[in-house]
């Protein structure tokens, strides 16, 4: 573990894992100690994992940065990038933490070699844009929908998913500075779908997308619509799997990324090398 003091003076905790050349950054509110970050460093990827600013245990934050929560975010991942030395990386991220890639890839393309984006929408701003987590906070829903589909005929899959649960259960409550925090929904300043769909045609550098079909945040449509803009993208959809996907079936995702990421950092494409008989 460490810590970075960025210029405007909070103090981020980083964990890491692995070792090597290969460096993978994923940011987001908290980790799950066993999930797709920790088996992409035991396939040999350098991997650390950035806690947003805002959550314990990064410094809390009493602004409220509005549309720009994002664009901070990723600021965020390249002042940690900037103290690892990592000129290039790659960036990996689910659900929110994608939507801290969509801001890396668009801010700071030049930095990023490849994007592993897990159930990362975006959201359609149709939708509105005040966050799922705030809006339990605040009352507006009792609880999202249900993240993941019943599981069928694997026992140790639904033994990995009690063992996650429990995990979430014994979390201690979370600090009232925490609570009040809405960071929205990424690109909001885009303010609708065809802004929105322009600005991710931009992203050039090699993007994963992978997600599952019972997924009711990043659902299919929504991952199809990305898919279809970006001119570098390789999409991944699994059916009885949901937005929990990353510590769901680990060592699939993980694999997949990794035979992605191998294409992606020796070529620059999201696809193997397409060979002339």
């Amino acid at each position: 573990m460490g810590q970075i003091l960025t210029k405007d003076g909070y103090k981020l905790h980083y964990d890491e894992y692995g070792s090597g050349d290969r460096i993978i950054i994923s940011a987001q509110v908290g980790f799950y100690p066993k999930g797709m970050q920790q088996y992409m460093a035991e396939l040999g990827y350098h991997v650390f994992c950035l806690t947003l600013r805002g959550f314990h245990p990064s410094d809390y934050v009493t602004v409220d940065y509005g549309e720009d929560w994002y664009d901070v975010f990723a600021g965020d991942v390249i002042a940690l990038a900037d103290f690892l030395g990592a000129e290039s990386f790659i960036y990996m991220g689910a659900s929110h933490g994608a939507g801290v890639g969509w801001h890396l890839t668009l801010g700071y393309q030049d930095r990023v070699s490849a994007f592993v984006a897990v159930v990362p929408g975006p959201h359609s701003l149709a939708e509105g844009t005040m966050s799922y987590r705030q809006m339990m906070m605040q009352g507006i829903i009792d609880a999202p929908p249900p993240f993941n589909p019943p599981i069928d005929n694997d026992e140790a899959r639904s033994i990995r998913r009690k063992e996650r649960e429990e995990h979430i259960r014994n979390l201690p409550q979370a600090d009232e500075r925490e609570r009040r925090i809405d960071y929205g929904r990424p690109l909001m300043k885009c303010k609708n779908e065809k802004v929105l769909c322009e600005k991710l045609a931009g992203i050039r550098i090699p993007v994963l997308i992978i997600g599952g079909v019972d997924d009711p945040i990043s659902t299919p449509d929504l991952m199809m619509r990305t898919a279809k803009v970006l001119p570098n993208c390789k999409l991944v959809i699994y059916s009885n799997c949901g937005h929990d996907i990353d510590t769901d079936i680990i060592e699939e995702v993980s694999g997949e990324a990794d035979r992605f990421l191998r294409n992606a950092l020796g070529r620059a494409k999201c696809y193997d090398i397409v060979e002339v008989n």
